[in-house]
This record gives structure tokens, sequence and C-alpha cells, in this order.
């Protein structure tokens, strides 16, 4: 039987996984007391950084409906559980890394979906949730309330739809004169059809 202390650690693992907009596994061998404040300190409000025991990990994983590559749980084992801005959390950790190496980030999950480390590293390039808020909001040309619907999206459904919103407006942009044929058909603009589905997809993501 599982002892008292087991039974709470699990409990609070598998809470914290449960409210995590994303998770990242980390091996943090090598670090210092201090340098692990420091890495909680990187990481932004929103964000918090503990230490768990693998065989621990894992159950709570799957007492939370999370699909948990299981190679991610080998060696030493620091999660940081994520909450709001995931590309903050994640330049927090990429930096980190970078200026301590003892630091590796070995994977985790967002949005239900498995990222590898170098999935990880990419997200930290991208432009934070606000700033590419703000930009789907100038974009949509003053339609405010499409704009506030998407601010409870998450982060990768918002990069998506900033994605197919610039396809979109590059298909509609003008493009350089060109000579038409004189009898062109009218209707010609039907061929369009695709980017407009694209655009009520991405309109749907939110």
């Amino acid at each position: 039987m599982a002892s008292p202390d087991k039974v709470a650690a699990v409990k609070e693992l598998t809470q914290s996984l449960r409210d995590a907009d994303g998770v990242v596994l980390t091996d943090y061998r090598g670090l210092t007391v201090k340098q692990l404040q420091e890495l909680r300190r990187s990481l932004g409000e929103g964000a918090s950084y503990a230490v768990a025991k693998n065989t621990l990990t894992k159950i709570a994983a799957r007492d939370a409906g999370v699909e948990l590559d299981e190679s991610l749980l080998v060696g030493p084992t620091a999660i940081a559980f994520i909450k709001g801005d995931i590309v903050e959390a994640a330049k927090g950790l990429r930096d980190f890394a970078k200026a301590n190496t003892p630091l590796v980030i070995k994977g985790g999950f967002l949005d239900g979906k498995v990222l590898d480390a170098d999935e990880i590293r990419k997200l930290a390039d991208l432009e934070s949730r606000e700033v590419l808020l703000a930009k789907l909001a100038g974009a949509m040309k003053g339609n405010l309330q499409g704009a506030v619907s998407l601010f409870s999206a998450p982060l990768s459904q918002t990069a998506r739809l900033v994605g197919a919103l610039e396809a979109k407006r590059a298909e509609e942009s003008p493009a350089a004169p060109a000579e038409a044929p004189a009898d062109a058909a009218p209707d010609s603009a039907s061929d369009d059809a695709a980017p407009e589905s694209a655009s009520d997809d991405a309109g749907t993501e939110g």
C-alpha cells in the first residue's frame, strides 16, 4: 500500500497536470539551489517549477488523463507547470538552459499534444500571446467582437489563426497589374473558394 505522503504527492501532481495549459519536463542535474530559484523566476508569473519522482509522475499523468511519453521520465525530473503565456515560459527555459548547461529540456505537452525538446525550442521563438493577439486584432480592421472572442483561445490555436489570416490577406492583396484576356470569364474569382474555406476554418478554431 502506498504511503500517505506518496498518495498526497500523486494527488498534487495530478491536479497540477490538469490545471496547466502546458507542461515542460526537464533534467535538472547539476543545478544549485540558487540556480533553481533563478529558473523559477525566469518562467514568469504564470508558471511553477517542481522536482517530481518519475514513478509518481507516471501515475499522476494516467490519473489526469494526460498522454505523456514515458521516455521523458528517465533520470531526475523537474516539471514546469505553465498557465497563461506558454511562449514566455518556453523562452525562459530556453534562455536559462543556454546560460546554465546542466539544465536539459526533455519535452512536454501543449493542448494535449506531446512535444519534443526541439518543438519547445521552436515554441520559444514565437512572439508572445499578447503580440499575436494585438496583430490579429489590428488585422481584423476594427472587427472588435471577433478579436475579443479570441482572447480566451489557447496560444497554439491563436498562432494558427494568425497564420490563416495572413494567408488570406495575401490572397486578397492587390497583385501587380496584368493584362487579362478580353474574353476572361467574369466568374473566375470563384476559383478562390479554397482560401475562403480556410478562413472559415480558422474562424472556428477559436
